[in-house]
């Protein structure tokens, strides 16, 4: 385990930050937790909004067995404990946005218990720079719906759409001590969830957000007075967040004041936070287990159901990544960190060796730093995500099988993609419209070196005397010659052999 070493240094010292953080995340259904209303995002105000979810009158609540199944899987997914028996409660406030009055929440006996999350600080160095962040609990949720005040200038318009969704709540420890690593934590968190499936991740449309808890302490004392800014809903934002509460609570204690424990909100445009309101003033909310529904009893045939549905996990991928296919530490950990990337990466794989006919592992590497080095970098250019991207890995495994084969030079792969993603030509078609084939008969090439060694004969006499550098220099003059068609390892071999 790596510890933090991140310290804020006021006029009086040092000061240790101390983080733990609640994630909301919107189970992947298509229903609500106790309706069958739909939950697209985007839809028009009150259009996925059923009686159950208006809070009619008489109207119960179903749970949704798909949620539970969900949820169950994640924390399957971070090694958590699974509670068999677990309980819904309501959670009484009244807002305006809180059609029955209550939220059915979970708190004395959530679906899932204790797990922990492994994240990585150092992308170059990620067995030696991991720590381990514990989860306290996952419970089941249902949401608010939204309210609306730029609609008119004197009311606020109300949307249910979201009142019933099913929420996961993914409450770590407070064991984060630094921005880096609660920014680690929920990029790994979400990693896992779109893994799995049990969430899309999507922080800007709201199915994943953050409550942020963050205190300070002169390093080794005991905890301090916390606040909880809400709805933080990007990795950036949360990083943005803990630097600014944490140095405004040290410029607080310094000064002589005193943290107030509050609920507070995030500003993305000035990347402060500004207090909402008091938790000293926080409502009594008043929990009891909800009359209307049955505790969640759940057996061993729906819980190995759950575990057998589970993927290949980002950590487990990127350690066969490393061991079978002998890709490097970083290159392991770019390509499993996104679900979609990972998905991407081994289909271009399987194309590659398809169509160089070699086995996955002969061609890894070389796949790997194309995607990671030459596609990447040409779709950033184009303002392209990989899901968009105009190569598909079917296309990209033809490329990467002409140069494994040496039909092509790696200078002219590079045309050929740029060809490919204007076009969305075949790379084969390019190369031979191109003329872009590279010489691989070890004739025309032996024909060629003995030109160039022939009318540098002077410095074949000091290369042979020891000055080994030229060697570069015959290489050179004779891919020049070939006009940059011949292929460089046969350059090199033929050459060695003539210059001994």
């Amino acid at each position: 385990m790596t510890e933090s070493t991140y310290r804020i240094q006021g006029a009086t010292g040092d000061w240790e930050v101390v983080i733990g953080l609640e994630v909301h995340a919107q189970v992947t259904s298509n229903s609500k937790l106790f309706s069958g209303s739909a939950t697209a995002f985007g839809a028009e105000p009150n259009s996925q909004v059923s009686l159950v979810d208006a809070a009619m009158p008489g109207m119960l609540p179903v749970p949704n067995r798909e949620c539970i199944r969900q949820a169950v899987r994640t924390g399957m997914a971070i090694n958590a404990q699974i509670n068999k028996w677990s309980r819904f409660d309501r959670k009484n406030y009244f807002y305006a946005d809180l059609p029955q009055g209550y939220q059915i929440s979970q708190l004395y006996h959530p679906l899932v218990g204790e797990g922990s999350i492994e994240i990585v600080l150092d992308d170059k160095d990620p067995e030696g720079s991991t720590k381990t962040i514990g989860i306290e609990r996952i419970h089941v949720e249902q949401d608010a719906g939204k309210l609306m005040h730029d609609q008119h200038p004197t009311m606020s318009y109300v949307d249910l759409n979201r009142s019933g969704v099913a929420l996961m709540e993914i409450v770590s420890r407070p064991d984060m001590r630094s921005p880096a690593e609660a920014g680690a934590y929920v990029a790994k968190l979400r990693t896992i969830l779109r893994y799995v499936g049990s969430c899309d991740g999507n922080m800007d449309q709201g199915s994943m957000r953050c409550d942020v808890n963050v205190s300070v302490r002169r390093p080794g004392e005991p905890f301090g007075t916390r606040t909880e800014t809400k709805n933080v809903n990007s990795v950036r934002f949360v990083m943005q967040t803990i630097e600014h509460e944490a140095n405004r609570q040290v410029d607080v204690l310094e000064s002589g004041g005193k943290i107030v424990q509050e609920t507070r909100l995030f500003d993305p445009t000035s990347g402060t936070t500004r207090s909402m309101r008091s938790k000293e003033d926080a409502h009594d909310y008043r929990y009891f287990p909800d009359p209307d529904l049955l505790p969640l009893e759940l057996d061993d045939a729906f819980l190995e159901d759950c575990r057998n549905s589970l993927p290949e996990l980002p950590d487990a991928k990127r350690h066969r990544y490393e061991s079978d296919l002998g890709l490097s530490a970083y290159n392991a950990g770019v390509l499993t960190a996104d679900v979609e990337t990972a998905r991407w990466f081994e289909l271009l794989l399987a194309e590659t060796a398809k169509a160089a006919g070699k086995q996955p592992a002969d061609v890894a590497k070389q796949a790997a730093n194309w995607l990671i080095s030459e596609l990447f970098g040409a779709l950033n250019k184009l303002g392209t995500s990989l899901e968009e991207s105009p190569v598909a890995p079917e296309k990209g495994g033809e490329l990467l099988a002409l140069i494994a084969k040496g039909t092509i030079s790696g200078s002219a792969a590079k045309q050929v993609l740029e060809i490919m993603l204007e076009t969305g030509d075949d790379a084969g078609v390019i190369v031979e419209r191109e003329g872009l084939k590279q010489e691989s008969d070890t004739g025309a090439i032996e024909a060629e070196v003995d030109k160039v060694l022939a009318a540098n004969a002077d410095k074949v006499e000091q290369y042979k005397a020891g000055k080994e550098a030229l060697f570069g220099f015959f290489v050179g003059q004779t891919m020049k010659a070939m006009k940059g068609k011949g292929n460089p390892q046969v350059v090199n071999e033929i050459l060695k052999a003539k210059l001994g």
